[in-house]
């Protein structure tokens, strides 16, 4: 790409990408990719998740469900590499590529001829890959230099994205421990310390989690509400 068309794509590039929340910064950063990055015609993401699940965001065509998967059940393919073991995988040819040969098949057959996997993060609890594909053999034999700005500042906006989406989940959680307490001072006449107890003793007793608890104890003041106000 000319030094002209890499600025102007870098521009395209920060105005793309400006983080909002988790799930809206991951399909503006696929979308951005089909855009600004020569001869990628969809791109999705895939994430691996602490327990080893695998996970496909933020596709730009319903295609990529199926290629997606297809090398997650086959455990091989530049997607499946880049997630789990490689931060950056080319395929500039899959049909002739002999370390994917089962996945090959199932991308050629869809009409996919290059693919690319690119590290996006390596989060404490996941870790994630950008999916590059193309029509035309011979793609992504150069990613170059804006594949780099691209995955350094999509990883960026995911980093502030996760940040965001944490400090929101933070403060339902602890809005829903709120009510639960309030619930129980009101229906037990406790204190606020002893009705946090409680709901603290009642997580540990029954193993289940705080939040869950407390969301329990709120659906069913709320279940109550409901049937005490239909007619009889």
């Amino acid at each position: 790409m000319e030094s002209d068309g890499l600025v102007a794509a870098a521009r395209r590039l920060s105005k793309s990408l400006t983080p909002g929340d988790l799930d809206h910064t991951l399909s503006r950063i696929t979308a951005a990719a089909v855009e600004v990055l020569p001869e990628v015609d969809y791109s999705s993401i895939t994430v691996m998740h602490a327990d080893g699940r695998l996970e496909t965001a933020a596709p730009t065509d319903a295609l990529l469900w199926d290629l997606d998967m297809a090398q997650y059940k086959l455990r091989e393919g530049p997607c499946y590499e880049a997630a789990v073991d490689t931060v950056h995988v080319t395929a500039p040819d899959l049909a002739s590529d002999q370390r994917f040969p089962r996945y090959a098949a199932v991308a050629v057959a869809a009409g996919i001829r290059a693919q690319a996997g690119l590290r996006l993060f390596d989060a404490p609890k996941s870790q994630g890959a950008l999916n590059l594909y193309s029509n035309k053999v011979g793609a992504f034999e150069d990613l170059g230099s804006l594949s780099l700005l691209f995955t350094h500042q999509s990883a960026m906006a995911i980093e502030y994205a996760q940040e965001i989406h944490n400090l929101q989940e933070a403060m339902r959680t602890r809005g829903t421990i709120g009510q639960a307490v309030g619930i129980l001072m009101e229906r037990y006449k406790l204190t606020d310390q002893r009705a946090f107890a409680f709901l603290t003793r009642l997580s540990q007793d029954t193993n289940t989690r705080l939040r869950l608890i407390a969301q329990k104890i709120v659906s069913d003041l709320q279940q109550q509400s409901d049937d005490a106000g239909r007619p009889r």
